[in-house]
């Protein structure tokens, strides 16, 4: 009996080629420096899309704070909408859109939650206002006043003084470990390239294929 042969892909982004042996990770690294070269304001922004307990989509602008050969991650209070939403379904999708370089990124996959050191070292890497601040906003809830907040800023202010301000215990991290990973170049008369790396799970390998714009 012939062996039935996978279909071969001609896959490329612009002028680029693709190849199936590439790790998509590091192509992500090579245009997310490029943004970084090119956008004017946060590079980093990217779209979180997240269900409610009734299946309804949530989509909010947050900022990937790390990537490396695990996924993306970022870092919000576990206690607002979006922390309450991925504790829940343990699944997300991101997207990054880069307009001046007519390019887009889009990742799915389940997420984790990252180590307390991990969590602990980037808290203590941000400017000590947004620490307060993270103590100070109950995200996602009503909020009486802007007074109201400013209020308990102030008081957070007089607690901590000088001394050094800790975690929240309800402020942490998400990683997204993605099984599917697309780029998008941008093409004339909407005639774009799209390439698309999936897995079944974090340990198999990419596969590798061209879809139609």
């Amino acid at each position: 009996m012939d062996r039935v042969m996978e279909p071969e892909f001609d896959v490329r982004l612009g002028d680029r080629p693709v190849s199936a042996d590439e790790d998509p990770f590091a192509l992500f690294g090579e245009w997310f420096k490029a943004a970084e070269d090119a956008e004017p304001n946060d590079a980093n922004a990217m779209s979180l899309a997240t269900v409610d307990e009734l299946g309804q989509p949530d989509v909010r602008i947050v900022l990937l704070k790390a990537l490396d050969s695990r996924g993306f991650t970022f870092f919000t209070n576990f206690e607002s909408a979006k922390g309450h939403q991925l504790l829940a379904t343990r699944r997300a999708a991101l997207c990054f859109h880069w307009k001046s370089l007519r390019r887009q990124v889009r990742v799915r996959g389940p997420i984790e939650t990252v180590s307390d050191a991990e969590a602990d070292a980037y808290f203590a890497s941000r400017p000590r206002g947004s620490r307060i601040g993270a103590w100070a906003s109950q995200q996602s809830r009503p909020l009486e006043s802007r007074q109201a907040l400013a209020d308990r800023v102030a008081e957070l202010e007089t607690v901590y003084g000088e001394d050094d301000i800790p975690r929240p215990g309800h402020w942490s991290g998400f990683r997204v470990i993605p099984f599917a990973i697309e780029f998008w170049q941008d093409g004339a008369y909407r005639l774009h390239d799209r390439a698309l790396f999936e897995r079944a799970e974090p340990e198999d390998p990419w596969m590798l294929k061209r879809l139609n714009p």
